[in-house]
């Protein structure tokens, strides 16, 4: 290896060591998921499906993929009779656009969540006019929201929306709603007005897998997730569908979207999945609610305004304007502490995306080194002790962030507080290592 990247490597791998990685879409995998993806499977091209391949020596290939998806009916329990699994999409939102190339025609309605209220920008993210998506050119978007005052989905609403609109897919799920999903509910839904479901599980996959939140399957049409969120395998994604719909699937995806599949991942998956059988995963999924909901509770009690009140979940998502503070200068300061978070937008965003109102927590990584109620206590109390010091020095709050806002606020970091702040953390991150 060059000494370069291998440095930088090395530098990476003390980043997250010495810090806490709190995005909810990120996690540590296993030593022998990383092994199987630096593998010599990357070598080898497969296109096609498994014993209908286009190129010849595939017969190892064929099983590890074989195998793989044994182990995603087994998991997430979908009936083989009803259902057929795809573990070759790239990752999620290519999974996404290969459902949504397979069983929609262009010009077709998605009716999928608000962006800002938690949805995902593949299934369909615009501003009007502003297309931002792939997705968004292809296809006609509409959008459901979450209530004004509960911040969560109101499904009566959802429903008078599709009756008007008229879909033909309704999408569940995204990247910071933190409430568990009625998916029976959506089915109805979609089942009066003659729509598919899609059901996109890519931050609950390890919680559904572990039985900790209910399952889409039977619910949905199509179900999709990503593998590296709270499943703890590399990046990847899973695609369970009905039969009748899989056939065209499995064509979008390949020869549709891309070429042949990364075989050391769909080892990786397969890896990962052996994982959810072990009691210790039912613990960690558990335990990785329990200390999202600790974490809520602790910020509130700090005077924290927590999107919908709390979380069902892995994450939360904290509305920082009672504070006078915005998402971009919050995950910057405890960046600097050793907390590693994400700037995010609250339902009924006002701020830029560049300034959002709110910042996003997730607890699945901390849960892996871990970390218990002790713990979360001391992490809400250097959060909240963090954000009040940085409240005072933003004097100037309007969308028009002035660039010498920013640098008199990076030259705020360099203080004896945040060293004291870092210190506290990083007694945490020594308390509970990693074991690379």
């Amino acid at each position: 290896m060059s000494e370069k990247i291998a440095e930088l490597i090395k530098q990476e791998q003390e980043r997250q060591q010495e810090t806490l990685m709190m995005i909810p879409s990120e996690n540590y995998t296993y030593p022998e998921v990383r092994e199987a993806v630096g593998s010599v499977l990357m070598h080898k091209y497969s296109e096609g499906q498994v014993g209908a391949r286009y190129y010849q020596g595939n017969k190892n290939i064929d099983e590890i993929e074989k195998y793989c998806k044994e182990l995603v009916f087994d998991v997430f329990d979908a009936p083989k009779d009803e259902f057929d699994v795809n573990v070759q999409a790239l990752s999620g939102s290519p999974a996404n656009l290969a459902v949504f190339d397979a069983l929609l025609k262009p010009g077709d309605t998605i009716l999928a969540m608000n962006l800002p209220d938690g949805g995902h920008l593949s299934h369909g993210w615009h501003m009007g006019i502003r297309k931002v998506t792939h997705t968004s050119k292809i296809y006609n978007v509409h959008f459901y929201t979450v209530n004004s005052k509960t911040q969560k989905l109101d499904y009566k609403e959802i429903a008078k929306i599709a009756k008007k609109v008229k879909p033909k897919i309704i999408v569940t799920g995204g990247t910071s709603y933190p409430r568990d999903i009625p998916y029976g509910r959506i089915s109805t839904i979609a089942q009066e007005v003659g729509a598919y479901y899609l059901a996109d599980i890519a931050h609950e996959a390890g919680l559904i897998a572990a039985k900790a939140l209910r399952s889409p399957v039977l619910y949905a049409d199509v179900i999709t997730m990503t593998t590296h969120k709270t499943l703890r395998g590399p990046r990847g994604a899973i695609i369970i569908g009905r039969k009748e719909l899989m056939k065209k699937i499995n064509s979008s995806v390949f020869p549709g979207l891309q070429g042949g599949p990364h075989n050391e991942k769909i080892a990786g998956i397969a890896i990962a999945l052996e994982k959810t059988k072990d009691i210790d995963f039912r613990n960690y999924a558990f335990a990785t609610i329990k200390n999202a909901q600790r974490l809520a509770d602790k910020l509130s009690s700090y005077g924290f305004d927590i999107v919908t009140g709390g979380t069902d979940k892995h994450l939360l998502v904290v509305d920082l304007r009672s504070k006078k503070v915005n998402g971009y200068f919050a995950a910057h300061a405890l960046e600097r502490v050793g907390i590693v978070a994400n700037m995010n937008t609250i339902p009924g965003e006002t701020m830029p995306p560049r300034y959002p109102s709110g910042l996003r927590l997730g607890t699945p990584a901390i849960t892996v080194r871990g970390v218990t109620f002790r713990e979360i206590n001391t992490i809400a109390k250097v959060i909240n002790d963090v954000i009040d010091h940085i409240a005072p020095l933003l004097i100037d709050r309007d969308p028009g962030i002035r660039n010498s806002q920013i640098l008199k606020f990076n030259k705020s970091l360099k203080t004896e507080f945040f060293e004291e702040q870092a210190e506290i953390v990083s007694e945490i991150c020594k308390k509970y290592p990693i074991e690379f």
